[in-house]
């Protein structure tokens, strides 16, 4: 995304008081009413199809209140983007600019393909001036805007499906008070249809299919790949012998918390008593590690055109991690490893994080590596196929 205006065009937004594109604040220091911004621009209730703008460093009566526009605040602002507090994630970016004699930073946030978009549950849009949180009928006009042919696969409606190949008392009970707030929840009046909806797990009577896969009473019958395939293999070849195996499928969260206690229980743990002041554990892996690949690769990879399951091969000396799909959109073998990210899944990016498995955006594969270097186990490979992303992690004292 480039920025679709210049200083002057900024300027001139800048004297129209009544602007809905526009928003002045004198710092950066309540985030909260900031990321309130970015929600309301990027739902663009209004439907401009054009960026909405927020520019920090401008004080109330519209005059500038001089900040320090450095990289820590730009770097701070940036983060909106990616710590999880929207959904879907938005398409934003910060720059320094100049407007009318004044330094700023700028957001300029992109409207969403993908609308409601929530901020903590909660749906913000821009009447005239003002951000207010969404009425029910406001909500509905952003649901009814999506089109579903643009849209990425998991957010496309199973037209073979119906709403109740949804476990809708599982949504209710466990997704829901996750996913929007409780006050929201408390004066709720919508019927179940407008609660799918809003929460983009339906279009009309049809379930999406990253719905299917997270909710479905039977995931494997919409998407016959979706399930993670997990080998003990004893040696360090494919041929040696299998120690144990599973195949975890069900619903996505199911899917998760069996791989998180695989791994836990994976894990080999060497003691150490020889110190008489403490005792020493040092596992072969740091579960955390594994847990960001495995989840990561659940997370991006294909689920469309493909049987294929995630594949997790646990050698003797090695653990290969192995998803479907290459690298997507922005992403590449190059800037992975400085945070860049894209979604090919971006519904199924929303649900892991409501429901707790991925709490920042875009810091996997530097929270594993950091991890995998606390516990002394070699850098991690990666293999980027055009059809597939792989990881190598080998055991500590492995090179």
């Amino acid at each position: 995304m480039t920025s679709p205006y210049t200083d002057a065009d900024l300027g001139a937004m800048f004297t129209d008081i009544e602007s809905d594109l526009l928003e002045c604040k004198r710092s950066a220091a309540d985030t909260t009413k900031i990321r309130r911004n970015i929600c309301a621009f990027a739902n663009d209730l209004p439907n401009h199809g054009r960026p909405g703008v927020i520019l920090v460093g401008i004080e109330n009566d519209g005059s500038c209140a001089n900040a320090v526009v450095d990289d820590p605040l730009l770097q701070q602002l940036a983060q909106a983007r990616s710590d999880g507090s929207i959904q879907p994630l938005p398409s934003l970016i910060v720059q320094k600019r100049v407007v009318n004699g004044c330094t700023v930073a700028a957001i300029f946030v992109e409207p969403s393909q993908a609308p409601p978009v929530r901020f903590r549950g909660r749906v913000w849009v821009k009447v005239g001036p003002t951000v207010a949180q969404a009425t029910r009928e406001e909500e509905q006009r952003l649901t009814e805007r999506r089109r579903a042919a643009e849209l990425p696969f998991d957010l496309r409606p199973a037209s073979e499906a119906t709403l109740n190949d949804l476990d809708l008392e599982y949504i209710n009970a466990q997704y829901l008070p996750q996913a929007v707030a409780a006050e929201v929840l408390e004066r709720n009046e919508r019927s179940r249809p407008e609660q799918l909806r809003s929460l983009r797990l339906s279009l009309g009577d049809q379930p999406l299919r990253g719905a299917l896969l997270a909710f479905g009473r039977d995931p494997l019958l919409w998407l016959p790949g979706a399930y993670v395939q997990f080998l003990r293999i004893d040696g360090q070849e494919l041929t040696d012998p299998i120690r144990n195996q599973k195949v975890m499928a069900g619903k996505l969260e199911d899917v998760l918390r069996q791989l998180a206690e695989m791994i836990d229980l994976t894990v080999s743990v060497r003691t150490d008593v020889s110190s008489a002041a403490r005792e020493l554990r040092f596992p072969d892996y740091p579960a955390e590690a594994l847990r960001q690949f495995a989840y990561n690769a659940i997370m991006h990879r294909n689920y469309e055109g493909t049987n294929s399951p995630v594949r997790i091969y646990w050698y003797n000396d090695r653990v290969e991690i192995l998803n479907p799909g290459g690298l997507y959109g922005t992403v590449t073998p190059q800037n992975i490893f400085e945070g860049a990210t894209d979604y090919r899944n971006p519904l199924v990016a929303e649900i892991m994080h409501n429901l707790g498995y991925a709490q920042r955006f875009g810091l996997g594969v530097s929270l594993a590596q950091g991890a995998l270097n606390e516990n002394g186990n070699p850098s991690p490979s990666f293999d980027f196929g055009p059809g597939h992303v792989g990881v190598t992690v080998r055991a500590a004292g492995v090179t």
